[in-house]
């Protein structure tokens, strides 16, 4: 059976198991939507801040979501009620906003995903909160390096599982752990999609990467071990062994020699510090 299916990108393709191949249409309503995924993202610079509620955040992604012409696709789905996970210090991912504020020293994932057009733009970034220790500066910069080191390995005749060891190899060299329960994920018209992407893997494992192909990748990266646990909520997900993690997540699309990232910030605030 074959694994990959060209889809009309005018119609909302079904979730069928098959690793979807898209075309030029696919590829410019992803730009829209990862662009404003990134301005979200790159809007919220300012906003975090010691004092602020994560709930004034979320307020804030479902407004600018809203006015770019979008609806956030977190809301209502699966049954949560809000416009963006935040995930603060041991929070791996999928933290829900409330009235808890933010603190100096804080790390924090803010994951953002505009339904545009119906097509979806995904996208996380981290944010330092004001006098951040050393150790978690540290432990952000190699996951982001993580992110594009797996980014790397994002072309065609490659396979899925050289993203998955160029991150494990990474951080793994760094001492830091990798989060195997979550993954990235194939998207488009659909929020989740074939194939899987994890973020550690054998070398030349996994289906062929080939044109058309869209996906995000969004390597977790614990100070600690990988082991994580899942709160009573359902969502939240955490360190097992309380150490603090951190997350990146770019939505992209493989080209005829490479990958095109869709959720690039139009400001160049691609890591924190964001001054």
């Amino acid at each position: 059976m074959n694994q990959y299916q060209h889809v009309d990108d005018s119609a909302e393709s079904l979730r069928d198991g098959t690793i979807k191949l898209h075309g030029p249409a696919a590829f410019e309503a992803m730009r829209r939507a990862g662009r404003l995924a990134a301005e979200i993202l790159d809007a919220l610079v300012p906003m975090v801040q010691p004092g602020v509620a994560t709930g004034a955040i979320d307020d804030a992604v479902r407004q600018m979501t809203l006015d770019g012409g979008a609806v956030p696709a977190t809301l209502g789905y699966r049954g949560y009620t809000h416009s963006c996970c935040i995930s603060i210090n041991h929070v791996v991912c999928h933290g829900i906003p409330s009235e808890k504020v933010l603190k100096d020293g804080d790390v924090v994932n803010i994951d953002v995903t505009p339904l545009l057009d119906g097509w979806h733009g995904d996208s996380s970034r981290m944010y330092l909160v004001g006098d951040v220790p050393l150790k978690a500066r540290r432990l952000v910069d190699v996951t982001h390096e993580c992110l594009m080191l797996g980014i790397e390995q994002a072309k065609p005749g490659n396979r899925l599982g050289d993203i998955g060891a160029a991150i494990q190899a990474y951080a793994e060299q760094n001492r830091y752990g990798v989060v195997r329960e979550f993954c990235g994920h194939g998207l488009g018209q659909l929020f989740h999609d074939a194939p899987e992407v994890v973020h550690a893997a054998r070398p030349g494992s996994g289906p062929e990467l080939k044109p058309g192909m869209l996906f995000t990748i969004e390597p977790m990266i614990n100070l600690g071990k990988s082991a994580v646990k899942l709160l009573n909520d359902g969502w939240t997900a955490v360190t097992r062994d309380k150490s603090l993690s951190a997350q990146f997540e770019h939505s992209i699309g493989i080209t005829e020699d490479g990958c095109e990232i869709f959720t690039l910030s139009p400001k160049e605030l691609h890591k924190p510090p964001y001054a």
